[in-house]
């Protein structure tokens, strides 16, 4: 892990936004703009976290210009290639009472944070976005790109975490001192670290809750259907091993 740029706060934010970004040039100023005026707007402490995943393109570049602009903006470098050690470096990183997990493309409006926060949403350890619960409205998503993410969520459900409707949604909240317990115990660097997270997470006897959202897709998705489907696959055995052997198990007191 390296740092790009940093403009420290001091004390504890309320609030962390960790952001993953592969080869974002196209996609991230965009959305650091709306972030950025999301976070003027709120009178609470905000920190943005952008993880540049070994990108090859503008996105460190980018990255920089904002942390120059804006004091709430870090950039961090993670070389380990994947989503989830993206990931891993910024909920690690992050000092937040409350710690967000945000993809790059903004497919979920930044405005709906507050759907995760306290006074709106209270009492939970870990709150995932969801588009499949009742309130939850999907906008331009391809019907074959819905069946194949209902197939892959049951097979979650009956592999790892049954009774949660949408684990892969890539907006996740967590308890700071939830994160700082769960992320030190993740192994998957790619697609299915959210699986072996609220896996954990369940061993650990939190309490997760699903928040419906709106939310847009988007068909520059880096998401192979069939190749990440079938390692994703694989992975999740490889969560369920874990589990049996114990490695997700809270310390004995």
């Amino acid at each position: 892990m390296t740092q790009l740029a940093t403009s420290p706060q001091s004390g504890q934010p309320y609030l962390s936004i960790v952001i993953p970004a592969y080869n974002e040039e196209a996609r991230l100023p965009g959305s650091l703009e709306a972030i950025a005026a999301f976070v003027q707007a709120k009178s609470y402490s905000v920190e943005v976290l952008v993880v540049d995943n070994n990108s090859k393109d503008r996105t460190s570049t980018i990255i920089t210009d904002f942390a120059r602009r804006y004091d709430f903006v870090q950039g961090i470098f993670e070389g380990t290639q994947g989503k989830g050690a993206a990931v891993r470096t910024g909920m690690l990183t992050a000092r937040g009472e409350y710690r967000f997990i945000c993809d790059a493309d903004l497919s979920m409006p930044i405005e709906q944070v507050d759907r995760f926060l306290p006074p709106l949403l209270t009492d939970y350890d870990i709150a995932i976005a969801s588009r499949e619960i009742r309130g939850a409205v999907r906008y331009n998503e391809p019907w074959h790109r819905h069946v194949m993410g209902r197939v892959f969520n049951t097979i979650v459900r009956l592999i790892a975490v049954p009774g949660l409707q949408d684990t892969q949604c890539g907006f996740k909240m967590f308890r700071g001192e939830v994160a700082e317990k769960l992320f030190p115990l993740q192994t998957m660097n790619g697609w299915s670290f959210d699986v072996e997270i609220l896996y954990a997470a369940r061993r650990w006897g939190y309490r997760i809750v699903e928040v419906p959202i709106d939310w847009y897709y988007s068909d520059r998705t880096r998401i192979n259907p069939l190749r990440d489907s079938l390692d994703m696959f694989i992975e999740v055995l490889k969560i369920r091993r874990n589990g049996l052997r114990g490695f997700y198990d809270p310390p004995r007191t």
